[in-house]
């Protein structure tokens, strides 16, 4: 059987553990269906090494140019690549990567991505650049976003929600805590959400999913012990181990939920209060009432379960529908 080129356009190779579980769902999930996965990087030798795939450089033309030349299909995603909060020259580089790939004639599927936070002119250059394209994306609010800009969607799963932990025995004890190293105002109410998890007998440990971004916020928590990675099945397996997740990092939330333990989001982003709206979870804004977040820890408020197994399904099921399969 010849085996058919996807290249996969994100936010990899930037030690973002979140969006490195995307890169590894990604590439495992494509095998399964003899694909071969080509993921634009920004450090494509280590990404190459890393998921043992083929990777090109995602900010040098005649690199993209050559990725979609070997590909049949683009995928955009996942993530949250579509929105101009961070700045307007995001938006244009993740557009210009689908415009490329539909001026060659490749299948583009924009995958599994959150759409907004978008301006009004952004909103309009989104709709101009998805006609034609296949569109699914991860959460309720991202489909309804689409919807308002007359553009056809349909609902996916985050693929980090594929991933799976390797065996250990779970410490219903342990609470992880992933702050977001920009997000200050969270940082310094999740001190007392931790002081509380203590007092009440909690053994709390700092996850760090950015080690540049968030190793200083996660160091300041006051946590029992924090664990920095860039690796995505170290987050993965120490979130198993534990009994609850508080996340502002959005893949701590959807690794929890991958792994069944229970969580509360902070929502510095739509994209998290959409992933936890879904999931029937908690979520709080930055200016979390510290007691009852520790509350909720402490009582291990689950989500909807039944709704985080359809996610799954929705996100596996996704990719035989981004293939055409």
């Amino acid at each position: 059987m010849t085996r058919t080129t996807v290249t996969v356009s994100g936010y990899y190779g930037f030690g973002n553990t979140g969006d490195e579980a995307i890169a590894l769902a990604i590439t495992r999930e494509l095998r399964k269906y003899s694909a071969e996965p080509l993921l634009l990087s920004n450090t494509p030798a280590e990404t190459a090494r890393t998921y043992g795939c083929m990777s090109a450089e995602r900010m040098k033309p005649a690199a993209v140019l050559g990725a979609l030349m070997r590909s049949r299909v683009l995928l955009s995603g996942g993530g949250g690549l579509l929105q101009d909060k961070t700045s307007a020259r995001t938006l244009t580089y993740y557009l210009a990567i689908i415009r490329l790939a539909k001026l060659m004639g490749r299948r583009v599927v924009v995958f599994n991505q959150s759409v907004g936070p978008l301006s009004e002119q952004g909103g309009r250059r989104v709709a101009r650049a998805l006609r034609g394209v296949t569109v699914i994306v991860r959460d309720q609010g991202s489909l309804d976003t689409l919807g308002s800009l007359g553009v056809r969607a349909e609902l996916g799963g985050d693929p980090a929600l594929l991933l799976s932990a390797a065996p250990a025995n779970r410490d219903l004890k342990r609470v992880i805590v992933a702050p977001r190293g920009d997000v200050t105002d969270a940082t310094a109410k999740l001190r007392d959400v931790i002081r509380r998890l203590q007092a009440e007998g909690r053994l709390v440990t700092a996850l760090s999913f950015m080690p540049d971004h968030d190793d200083e916020a996660a160091r300041s928590l006051g946590a029992n012990d924090v664990i920095s990675t860039r690796d995505p099945q170290v987050a993965l397996d120490a979130i198993a181990a534990s009994g609850y997740v508080i996340g502002v990092r959005l893949h701590a939330v959807i690794l929890a939920a991958a792994t069944g333990t229970p969580f509360t989001g902070i929502a510095y982003d739509p994209k998290v209060q959409g992933f936890c709206a879904d999931a029937g979870a908690p979520a709080h804004p930055t200016d979390l009432n510290a007691g009852q977040v520790a509350e909720e820890a402490l009582r291990r408020v689950v989500p909807d379960w039944n709704a985080v197994e359809d996610m799954k399904l929705r996100a596996a099921q996704s990719f035989g529908r981004a293939l055409n399969r």
